[in-house]
């Protein structure tokens, strides 16, 4: 593991739609100005998990939030990078003893730390991502409803794919991957019933919450399996869940000499990843650097809470990405569906629900 102690150093400014809270779970802080700072003595922190901060996913999504955040309230930062699980509870303990004032932590892998460490610092402010089973005082999660975008995308694959059939895979049958798995294959349910279509989703049972899974998050041998045994059934459209195993997905796909596309998860790959970035369709966007740096500057000015934050189709804290290469391969109107479904979910008339959902905990 490593740690290092660093000054921001390049200027940044909260992504574009800035995450609200959900309607009864109180407003998100109103935001200062650009020329406020934080006291002298506000260190930020923040712990990866074992896909470490260039994942080209939440990991690196989060510690580009709090850079940006460290950077606006002009402090400095400490960030620690876990290579195993076994690293989580030593890394937090290492910046709590270094005297942070705020330590986030990235990923549901790290609640039990994270609540040990929260309970035996009750000075210290933790940030907790992807997860809100902790209910102290001094533990603010963020969570995302990711199903909502992950219904856009299982409705776009449906209506790309030629030879109607698409697939999923996840890294660890957690909820934080479980909940795109129900979305997308929702989104197929929901496009073969719209126009009267019969796509077929491998690789996860809504019903029965039964699907394949590596068993971790690296990209290894076991992640390109799963994908290939996905292209044997015919998918030609991957949606791998689970930071770097679409890589794994993205030499699968070169080995079968097929015309497949992917949707990646959390970020943007087409933006991120350093090759495939051709065949990502769209990507479901969790936009944790923004949540990141919304919570950090304002516990920087002495507003944090244990409020969850939590991101939506409504208040832009989950969505899909653009279609870039495929912007011309895909339907004329298939934006404009996406857009009235969209405006359905938010408007409460399009049902979106999973046993991984925020509102179902």
């Amino acid at each position: 593991m490593t740690i290092n102690t660093r000054k921001a150093v390049f200027a940044g400014l909260a992504s574009a739609g800035v995450i609200a809270l959900l309607a009864g779970c109180g407003q998100a802080p109103a935001s200062s100005g650009d020329s406020e700072k934080a006291a002298s003595d506000f260190l930020p922190c923040i712990v990866s998990d074992a896909g470490g901060f260039d994942d080209k996913s939440f990991n690196q999504s989060s510690y580009e939030g709090m850079v940006e955040a460290a950077d606006k309230l002009g402090v400095d930062m400490k960030e620690v990078e876990s290579d195993t699980e076994d690293d989580y509870a030593p890394n937090i303990t290492s910046l709590v003893d270094q005297g942070c004032s705020l330590v986030a932590t990235i990923g549901f892998a790290l609640a039990d730390a994270t609540k040990a460490a929260a309970e035996e610092n009750t000075d210290v402010d933790f940030v907790m991502l992807d997860d809100n089973s902790i209910e102290l005082d001094n533990v603010k999660p963020i969570i995302y409803d990711t199903a909502q975008a992950a219904f856009l995308a299982g409705y776009a694959a449906a209506d790309y794919s030629k030879t109607g059939v698409v697939g999923t895979f996840g890294g660890m049958q957690f909820p934080t991957v479980t909940i795109f798995m129900d979305g997308f294959a929702d989104g197929v349910a929901y496009y073969n019933e719209q126009k009267g279509k019969d796509v077929k989703v491998v690789g996860w049972d809504v019903a029965g919450q039964t699907g394949s899974f590596t068993g971790g998050f690296e990209a290894n041998d076991t992640a390109k399996q799963l994908a290939t045994t996905l292209i044997g059934q015919d998918a030609d459209v991957l949606l791998p869940v689970g930071g770097p195993i679409f890589l794994s997905a993205i030499e699968a796909i070169a080995d079968s000499g097929k015309d497949i596309a992917m949707i990646g998860v959390d970020a943007d790959l087409y933006e991120t990843a350093d090759s495939g970035n051709e065949l990502f369709l769209t990507s479901i966007l969790k936009q944790m650097k923004s949540g990141v740096f919304d919570v950090v500057t304002e516990a920087g000015k002495d507003n944090f809470d244990a409020t969850p934050y939590v991101g939506t189709l409504e208040n832009d804290g989950v969505g899909i990405a653009p279609f870039h290469d495929f912007e011309g391969k895909v339907n004329d109107t298939l934006q404009a569906e996406l857009d009235e479904i969209k405006a359905g979910i938010v408007d409460g008339s399009i049902k979106v629900t999973s046993p991984s959902s925020p509102a179902a905990e």
